[in-house]
């Protein structure tokens, strides 16, 4: 029985194609939910996820086949330029989320709870999630912590919000921990984390992040729970990945962190192409008659070399992109 565009073979659950059709155009076709994710991990289905922020990044990776977009708070140190995300409210969270979602015509659409938005009590935490889902067209919610928010989940889980958790190092927390410090050292902190991990599964979250951890604990945390787990930071055992997408891209400038592998390097091309622009206007080489429209003193075009149209909806967009 196909279930969330899944469907069971041989025990797995693959995803189901109408006849004809290609993997790619599939992978596009079906509409991931919570129950869906959590279903791939159970099958031994890697996960990918990566941050986006606008509609533009958005329906790239939608594009790509990213199962996961997440509107992470991490925003406030890529899009806004902050040291760490405390100041991320979640207003902003709901106006990045509303891009995203227009765009994600496949991938399943996740918003961090930002700091404090959750934490002092668990009908504050399901009155945030709310709004999240309400005010930024957000399918799940994700919130940082363990055995101290799993009440938090559960109620939110309750409230027909799915929850994804967040366990390890919790850049929420960075004031109390000193920095972005790798977790798990140590029996007693490997323990913390396999208990916490636990905790949110038992409270209802669908899929847990480990960020920051020894690979042999995120090994251990995977074997020891039924839901997914996405690493970052936390080696190749858990059950899918997740990167900040300018991290991925290589458009990160400065150091980045041990974990990040760079894809593509595309903040270099970007600083090339905008030097070639910048260099073109100045010679006058930029733009050419191609780029212009006619003038009005030339002669009206011949019907056979009129505008359709599809371009002139087009050329109409491009006359309003600035």
């Amino acid at each position: 029985m196909p279930r969330d565009g899944l469907q069971r073979v041989d025990g797995i659950f693959m995803i189901s194609m109408p006849k004809g059709s290609t993997p790619n155009a599939a992978l596009q076709a079906q509409k991931l939910t919570a129950r869906a994710i959590r279903e791939r991990g159970r099958a031994g289905l890697p996960i990918a996820m990566v941050t986006a922020y606008d509609f533009t990044m958005a329906r790239l990776l939608d594009e790509a086949g990213v199962d996961i977009l997440l509107v992470g708070d991490s925003l406030g140190m890529t899009i806004q330029g902050r040291t760490n995300t405390l100041g991320v409210t979640i207003e902003e969270i709901c106006y990045h989320g509303r891009a995203v979602a227009r765009a994600a015509t496949r991938a399943h659409v996740v918003g961090d709870m930002p700091f404090m938005s959750y934490e002092t009590s668990p009908e504050k935490a399901v009155e945030s999630a709310g709004r999240l889902v309400k005010e930024g067209d957000f399918e799940s919610v994700k919130l940082e912590g363990g055995l101290d928010v799993a009440e938090h989940i559960r109620r939110i889980a309750r409230a027909g919000i799915p929850v994804m958790a967040h366990v390890g190092l919790t850049p929420q927390r960075v004031l109390a921990l000193g920095g972005f410090r790798v977790q798990g050292r140590g029996h007693a902190d490997a323990d913390r984390i396999v208990a916490d991990a636990r905790a949110v599964e038992e409270a209802g979250a669908y899929a847990v992040v480990l960020e920051a951890v020894p690979p042999d604990v995120a090994a251990r945390v995977t074997e020891s729970v039924g839901i997914p787990t996405i690493g970052i930071g936390a080696g190749s055992a858990c059950g899918g990945q997740v990167l900040v997408c300018t991290d991925l891209l290589g458009m990160s400038r400065g150091r980045v962190p041990r974990f990040v592998r760079q894809f593509a390097e595309l903040g270099d091309a970007i600083v090339r192409a905008a030097e070639q622009f910048v260099a073109e206007v100045r010679s006058r080489a930029f733009p050419t008659a191609e780029q212009s429209y006619r003038p009005n003193e030339s002669p009206e075009p011949k019907a056979a070399e009129g505008l359709d149209h599809a371009t002139l909806a087009t050329a109409g967009d491009e006359s309003h992109r600035a």
